[in-house]
């Protein structure tokens, strides 16, 4: 299933850029250190964006996405910041804007992956699962809006899981997700008269470095996608720009399932 936090190598070769439609724009990305954050991050900075991104642990990776954005010729700033610490990412937001001038798109895409059946999940882990999954995307959002000019953008990472539960031990991190859709609505109904867009993007499996398309168990999931195989990170991204750029400038409240017909 999709997993958000999962580590991938993204390297700035694999991503295709046609325009720099983001030109001037500067983007914040949680979670932007590994997996389909650094995807997203790489991605936006291709297309002309200043990129900022969070990580919780892995100062390497982070710095590494970092220096692949600046040899694009982009800004780019890594702050550390746990995102289940609402005061860490309204610094992180303040940071970014802060250092960059202005904030224009911010993507939500830090999650918290925890599984297992209903009777063994304890109160810790539902409480971390809400915290990063459904209350930081709230409490960023809250704080980015402060900083964006009519027009802005925020794209929540949601998850195939929140459409079509198939196996077992999903109640949790389904919860969480679904939450998303209903935050995705009234945000994009709320914020509409400035232009800003609110939209959720809902990846399914992808192919990262702890989820690979390889593994035990991979090929029968991805028999429940239309495809038959797993998404590339970088498919995720290309949605996530498509939505931050000027052609997705009507689209509000929605939700686009990137996940290759999981859900069909």
């Amino acid at each position: 299933m999709s997993d958000d936090r999962q580590t991938v190598v993204p390297v700035a070769a694999k991503l295709t850029v046609v325009s720099k439609e983001l030109d001037g724009k500067v983007a914040l990305v949680t979670g932007g250190g590994r997996g389909i954050g650094a995807a997203v991050a790489l991605r936006l900075a291709g297309s002309g964006a200043d990129v900022a991104l969070t990580f919780q642990q892995n100062q390497q990776r982070a710095h590494d996405v970092v220096e692949q954005i600046k040899a694009m010729g982009q800004r780019a700033l890594a702050v550390r910041a746990d995102s289940a610490d609402p005061v860490a990412l309204v610094r992180a937001v303040e940071r970014t804007a802060g250092e960059f001038g202005r904030l224009d798109i911010v993507v939500n895409n830090a999650g918290a992956f925890l599984l297992g059946p209903l009777e063994q999940l304890t109160l810790q882990e539902f409480e971390q699962t809400i915290a990063v999954n459904v209350r930081a995307p709230f409490v960023t959002s809250q704080a980015a809006v402060n900083h964006m000019s009519d027009g802005g953008r925020i794209i929540s990472i949601g998850s195939n899981v929140a459409e079509r539960a198939v196996f077992p031990g999903f109640s949790l991190y389904s919860m969480s997700k679904t939450a998303l859709i209903g935050l995705t609505k009234a945000l994009g109904r709320e914020l509409g008269p400035r232009a800003i867009t609110v939209n959720l993007v809902n990846p399914g499996p992808t192919d990262t470095e702890l989820n690979p398309a390889d593994d035990a168990g991979a090929e029968g999931i991805a028999g429940l996608t239309a495809l038959g195989h797993y998404a590339a990170p970088a498919d995720i991204a290309g949605a996530v720009a498509f939505l931050a750029g000027p052609d997705g400038r009507y689209i509000t409240g929605a939700t686009i399932n990137v996940d290759g017909g999981f859900s069909i």
